[in-house]
This record gives C-alpha cells, structure tokens and sequence, in this order.
C-alpha cells in the first residue's frame, strides 16, 4: 500500500480546528492487555452493523480515551458515518467534537504510541493550554498482518478546553 504524500508538519504537534463528527462506535472499559482483541472484536461488528443500517463509512476507524491512559481503559471504538445509527446489540452512535484539538501524526508500529502520546500532551503543557478529558487516535492507514510496522500512521488528537 502506497503512502499518501505527508507534510513533514504533521509528524509536529500543531493547533487546528476540528469539525463534528457522527460516529458508529463500540464503547467498553477494557484492561490495556486485551485492547487487541478489543478492537479485532468491534472491527469485526461495527462494518456489518453499520452497514445493515443503511449507513455509510465516510472516514478511517479510530480509537477515543475516556479519561486518562490507566488501566483499565474507557475507550470508544468506531468510524466516523454518514448518519446516526440506532443503538443496536454493541453498537451505539457517538460523535468526535468540534472545537480547538492538538494534532500530530505518529509514526511507525503502534509500541511507539506512548511515547509520541506523551510527547503530545507535554507540547500542550508547554503551550499553557489545557487538554479535555479525553483523547482520540485516527488509524490514517489501515493496519493489517502482514505490513510493515514503519509504515503505520496514527493521528493523535488532544481536545483543548477553550
């Protein structure tokens, strides 16, 4: 898989202004040893469900943190859709807020996200602004078994209190 053209600025934290989102997720509290599965699990429900609802995917999935990054985790698990879904077995309709969010591009295999997490949230204390209390990561390239961890891309996301 070929990777889209990249800014180098966007491997650097920045400000930017996010827009609304309509979301079909799977929301759970989940220890960090099985989040794997996790998403393995709601990835494999969400595509079917959202489909035989009529509604469309309109972006890549993506995984937003309730809280902080502490075991257990609160975490939704979706795709950003075309229209709300109706509650369904798991699956619920949530939203990614608008608003003022600090953004960075990681990348390389997901046992780096830590460290470019942390490296976001110290660029927002640098910056004296104050984070919301929870945070999103946008899956830019779809993982898969058999790629090249180099070649994943995640888009951290770090709501901003105005």
């Amino acid at each position: 898989m070929q990777q889209p053209a990249t800014d180098a600025s966007e491997y650097e934290p920045r400000l930017v202004s996010a827009q609304p989102s309509t979301t079909a997720v799977l929301r759970a509290t989940v220890e960090q040893k099985d989040l794997a599965n996790f998403f393995d699990h709601s990835f494999g429900m969400l595509a079917p469900a959202i489909a035989a609802q009529g509604a469309n995917i309109t972006g890549p999935a993506f995984g937003l943190y309730h809280g902080n990054f502490e075991d257990p985790l609160d975490i939704e698990v979706g795709f950003p859709v075309d229209r709300q879904v109706e509650q369904k077995d798991d699956v619920a309709a949530s939203t990614l807020p608008a608003g003022r969010v600090a953004r960075m591009t990681h990348a390389g295999a997901f046992d780096g996200l830590p460290a470019s997490w942390n490296r976001l949230h110290r660029w927002v204390e640098e910056q004296g602004l104050t984070a919301r209390s929870f945070q999103w990561e946008v899956y830019v390239t779809e993982p898969s078994p058999d790629m090249n961890p180099d070649d994943l891309r995640v888009e951290l996301n770090v709501p901003l209190l105005d």
